[in-house]
């Protein structure tokens, strides 16, 4: 390609996800950059893309802000957060705000109340103790297939179950954020990979200053479309019952 033929840069920015840092109070802004050399015609001669991010940091973030006002705020000043996305950003910064740092208050209230006991169901249960300190290990086992998937998550979920354990959960973002992919990835595969994994939120559920967590890994939603599903799935096993039991009696 000869330099004069090369006439246009046509630059192009495109927003992505939304998401909380890890450890700062802060959002993580996704976006794409996508810059293009037009030919003298006007035809893309050359083009690449970059995956960028901006951290938008929220210093005056506290128990008292009001979530809106700032949620509004965060939209107008920054363009790569597009309108449409405003109630996203309310959830993300009511995360923010409400997710805490480990201290002795908690744990002494977390002691005094339990979450409420499901009845193990078959395959909840494994001949193995999980051991906090192991929490990586369980993790990987969460990037593996479906079974490897309902032991590490297995194991998470004894975690869970004790409240003592909630607070360096929270903590740990990738094990969260695995457990949330690999239940709205793969939750059609197994029900009991689901199951488990419903179970593990549930537990956070039981505490109101977790409450927050569940929103911004939007469990609910992903729990009503699996409600949804299976409630469909069966309907459609008592029309094959039904039919088949007139095939019978005919027979």
């Amino acid at each position: 390609m000869q330099s004069e033929d090369a006439r246009y840069l046509k630059r192009k920015v495109k927003g992505g996800n939304l998401d909380v840092h890890p450890t700062e109070k802060a959002l993580v802004v996704q976006y794409e950059v996508e810059a293009t050399i037009l030919g003298e015609m006007g035809d893309p001669m050359l083009g690449e893309r970059k995956e960028c991010q901006k951290i938008i940091r929220l210093k005056s973030l506290n128990a008292n802000t009001d979530i809106a006002s700032l949620a509004r705020k965060v939209v107008e000043e920054c363009k790569l957060i597009h309108p449409s996305k405003l109630a996203e950003v309310e959830q993300l910064l009511f995360y923010l705000q409400n997710r805490r740092k480990p201290n002795g208050k908690d744990k002494r209230e977390k002691r005094q109340v339990k979450p409420r006991d499901l009845t193990p169901f078959e395959g909840m249960e494994i001949d193995e103790e999980a051991n906090i300190n192991n929490i990586d290990d369980y993790v990987e086992l969460l990037y593996e297939d479906i079974p490897e998937k309902v032991r590490g998550s297995t194991l998470i979920l004894q975690l869970a179950r004790n409240p003592d354990n909630l607070e360096e959960l929270l903590q740990n973002e990738t094990a969260l954020g695995a457990l949330a992919r690999v239940l709205r990835e793969d939750w059609k595969q197994s029900v009991e990979l689901a199951t488990t994994i419903i179970y593990v939120f549930f537990c956070f559920s039981s505490f109101s200053q977790f409450h927050g967590l569940i929103t911004h890994y939007k469990i609910g939603a992903l729990c009503m479309n699996i409600i949804e599903h299976e409630l469909k799935r069966y309907d459609l096993w008592q029309d094959e019952l039904q039919k088949k039991k007139k095939a019978y009696i005919l027979h």
